[in-house]
């Protein structure tokens, strides 16, 4: 899975990072810097990004799931022109009216307030969002680039209707 998601990530950043926990060795023979979380404890998607964060050397982050493996070819422009549009710190995909939250471009000083809300104990992306000024990117009937695939049938399932 993460092969295709890197793949499709890989020519639209000028660094990857793979955030992981356990298996790093596995994941770091794709030939990426693979980060662990900072924080103790599980604190989920976005420990990672505030891992990515930390580690990253550009002022922007793109933060994408590995089983969603058909993201737009184009993401990461499109996150980035919304994001400046908007004068926002962070930009996230949206589809209809889902948002896609694990889907997200931030700044660099977007950090502080993310450390500060992981501190505090908060966990969901939606949570820290709602203290920043925010990007709804729209990628309108892309939904299908967003696909959450679990199993290898699912893939091939989609990959046959790509």
């Amino acid at each position: 899975m993460i092969a295709h998601v890197l793949g499709r990530l890989s020519p639209q950043v000028d660094e990857v990072l793979i955030n992981a926990n356990r298996s790093c060795n596995d994941y770091a023979q794709f030939g990426h810097r693979v980060v662990g979380d900072a924080i103790e404890g599980y604190a989920g998607p976005l420990a990672g990004l505030d891992a990515g964060l930390l580690a990253a050397r550009n002022d922007f982050i793109v933060s994408v799931p590995c089983d969603a493996p058909f993201l737009p070819l184009d993401l990461v422009a499109r996150m980035y022109q919304g994001l400046v549009a908007a004068h926002a710190e962070v930009a996230i995909a949206k589809t209809g009216a889902r948002t896609h939250p694990v889907f997200c471009l931030a700044q660099r000083g977007a950090h502080r307030a993310l450390r500060a809300y992981l501190a505090a104990g908060g966990r969901k992306a939606e949570g820290w969002y709602a203290s920043l000024a925010v990007a709804q990117v729209d990628f309108g009937a892309e939904a299908p680039a967003f696909a959450n695939i679990n199993t290898l049938e699912e893939l091939q399932h989609w990959e046959d209707h790509e």
